[in-house]
């Protein structure tokens, strides 16, 4: 995958050495995954596979396969005769058992997988440690298949592959279980992850595949930043020039800071392009962005930056400069505002991005990047990159760096190709179980389990609800919540809804029936869990059935009934023409005597007839007594009939002495 160096020096030239800032015994840490034998049954055991630096490893997975060991071809160098000759006859996947020797790993890993094989491992022939075995340098060879490798492989010792050979030459079915779930730790709910990379993108394929990482994998790197679930820091690897080489030519153009940093030339020619130093600066410069940028609680904004300054800051278009470097930052703010920008050319940013971003505007302030930067020609340290030279030497479970480009989650060196899946499966890998973000379930990271038989977990078929759930470990048995109800249970054999408005979901799982016209559940909205029969029902809710009250003495036990059993109830009718009473279970007559009749129907007549009487009166002396009272009134305000002409009646306060004129 990257560039190994030697574990003392990089030869940059004939003449001139760049060291290394690491300790006089350099720690290189082997990333191991477990593999054990699982059949036959007397060879069960565990052993420790190196995990090769290409590929893709399944971190946090597992994968169960048969041993094949070919019969012609054993060291895998050449491709394997035959149309797939590996493929899986079975359930169970192929891996393919091949010898170390004669040519790269990788070649072996890459003819393995165009013969079909899930897996590889490669038996050393030497009785040594385990060592991680790394894609071969830059070659028109490599440049063919390398990234096309697709598929895990590992190194393992002698004495194991030896153990697989014997057990298969004897006919036996040798079963494996290739095991990554503790290859990454993951202590909490957060993962820290570094990448140590390089500005330059003049070294060829390995400079384009950081690039292209970088480019891929931005808009998962800023959901997972933003959102809290992770914590990144970028780091880049320096060297430093040997005292006696400090005032050379070649030291004084390839490091800064009086030969204390210092980056191969890009062209790997002194005398043209660019120089060591321009590479130097712009590391420092992205170090001092996400510096800068973190304090801002934006530290997700390196990714833009870089990509950015990678697509218009190219050496290629001899455009990696300073200059270049400030109008990417100016443009930021732009950027998020709804445009990008390209060679000084708007077009319209994806939905995707717009999405991912906060639509404020963001400047990078350039003067406090360049504050950060500190002064390269200066005979000091410079602060950020003395510390970068520190953090190459390993600590804790990490080893040196000393491979270009390295990633390091929860502080395990990843091995592998720089692939957005990959790296995302690692990194969630790195998450506690069931506590990954969303982004981790996405569609090329699923297993895809549930698929096949429900992965053996709980379903309702009648609603297709289930407990299965697709993870990038692989299916988990989870009790599911729909539509705000949730469902309890151990997710394998039984899941139950609880819960307000569980009896909306499938009547909450318990037993409903309609007959006739008439639904009659075993669900309760006011019994939050479990199921119970309705009235005139027996069962345990799930299953109910009717009672035949008649036929168990339940009802209509008086004399003279008869009971008919209903769906859900009883009808019980009595002899005759007599009326059933329920309450009292008895019956009374329907019909009363003759006598009866007559003297109910003339106490009714003589009612009826007060009654009619009564009104009568009413009304006549209501009519009589409204009738004066109006006649009063209207006599006091109307002139008589019998009166002549317009005499008017005066009233006085004393009545006329006889014989008194008027």
């Amino acid at each position: 995958m990257g560039i190994l160096w030697n574990h003392s020096l990089l030869v940059l030239s004939t003449t001139l050495f760049f060291l290394l800032i690491r300790p006089a015994r350099a720690r290189f840490v082997v990333e191991k995954n477990s593999i054990s034998i699982l059949h036959p049954y007397d060879l069960r055991s565990k052993h420790d596979g190196s995990i090769a630096n290409f590929g893709v490893p399944d971190y946090g997975g597992s994968m169960l396969g048969s041993v094949i060991y070919p019969q012609k071809g054993a060291t895998g160098c050449n491709p394997f005769d035959g149309d797939k000759p590996f493929k899986p006859k079975s359930s169970r996947f192929t891996i393919l058992l091949v010898d170390r020797g004669d040519c790269y790993f990788a070649l072996k890993v890459w003819n393995g997988q165009q013969a079909g094989a899930a897996a590889v491992l490669v038996a050393d022939t030497r009785d040594e440690p385990l060592i991680t075995m790394d894609s071969p340098e830059e070659s028109s060879d490599a440049d063919g298949y390398i990234e096309k490798i697709g598929i895990p492989s590992a190194l393992i010792r002698q004495s194991f592959g030896e153990t697989l050979k014997s057990a298969l030459k004897k006919g036996e079915e040798v079963v494996v279980k290739l095991d990554w779930s503790e290859s990454m730790p993951h202590p909490d709910k957060r993962v820290e992850y570094e990448l140590w990379t390089n500005s330059n993108d003049e070294c060829g394929i390995r400079c384009d595949e950081q690039m292209n990482f970088i480019k891929n994998f931005k808009g998962h790197a800023q959901i997972l930043e933003k959102g809290g679930y992770t914590q990144f820091t970028p780091h880049y690897i320096t060297w430093y020039c040997p005292k006696p080489f400090i005032l050379s030519s070649q030291c004084q153009s390839q490091c800064i800071n009086h030969g204390r940093y210092c980056a191969p030339d890009p062209e790997q020619d002194f005398g043209e392009g660019y120089q060591g130093k321009d590479v130097v600066f712009e590391n420092l410069r992205q170090l001092c962005v996400h510096r800068v940028a973190n304090e801002s609680n934006r530290s997700w904004v390196w990714w833009d930056y870089v990509s950015d300054f990678h697509i218009r800051c190219s050496m290629k278009r001899k455009r990696y400069s300073k200059e270049c470097a400030e109008d990417v930052m100016k443009s930021l703010g732009k950027y998020y505002s709804g445009n990008c920008f390209v060679d000084d050319q708007v077009f319209l940013c994806s939905i995707e991005s717009l999405l991912i971003f906060d639509s404020d505007p963001l400047d990078l302030p350039i003067e406090k990047i360049k504050k950060c930067m500190g002064e390269p020609e200066a005979d000091a340290e410079n602060e950020v990159l003395k510390i970068e030279q520190e953090r190459q030497v390993g600590h804790g479970s990490r080893g040196d760096v000393t491979i270009l480009p390295t990633l390091v989650v929860n502080d395990i060196q990843y091995r592998g190709k720089l692939d957005r899946t990959a790296v995302l499966k690692a990194i969630c890998a790195g998450f506690e179980e069931a506590t990954e973000p969303t982004v981790c379930l996405s569609g090329d990271l699923e297993t895809n389990e549930c698929l096949e038989r429900n992965g053996g977990c709980w379903q309702d078929t009648k609603s297709n609800i289930t407990a299965c759930k697709d993870t990038y470990r692989g299916r988990i048995c989870e009790c599911p919540l729909v539509n705000g109800v949730q469902y309890r249970g151990d997710g394998y054999t039984s899941c139950q809804a609880v819960g307000p408005g569980r009896c909306a979901v499938n009547n909450g799982g318990c037993w409903s029936e309609t007959k006739n016209g008439k639904t009659l559940s075993a669900c309760s909205e006011s019994v939050l869990t479990g199921c119970q029969c309705p009235h005139g029902f027996r069962g345990d809710g799930h299953t109910c059935e009717d009672i035949n009250e008649c036929k168990e003495g339940l009802a209509c036990k008086c004399n003279g009934c008869t009971c008919k059993n209903t769906w859900g109830g009883y009808d019980c009718k009595c002899d005759g023409n007599k009326l059933y009473i329920e309450g009292q279970d008895t019956c009374i007559e329907r019909n009363a005597s003759k006598f009866g009749w007559f003297l109910t129907i003339l106490v009714l007549a003589a009612v009826a007839g007060a009654g009619i009487a009564g009104y009568i009166f009413y009304k006549y002396r209501l009519r009589s007594y409204m009738d004066s009272e109006i006649m009063a009134i209207m006599s006091q305000y109307m002139p008589l009939d019998n009166q002549h002409g317009n005499q008017v009646v005066h009233h006085e306060s004393e009545p006329l002495r006889h014989g008194s004129s008027v």
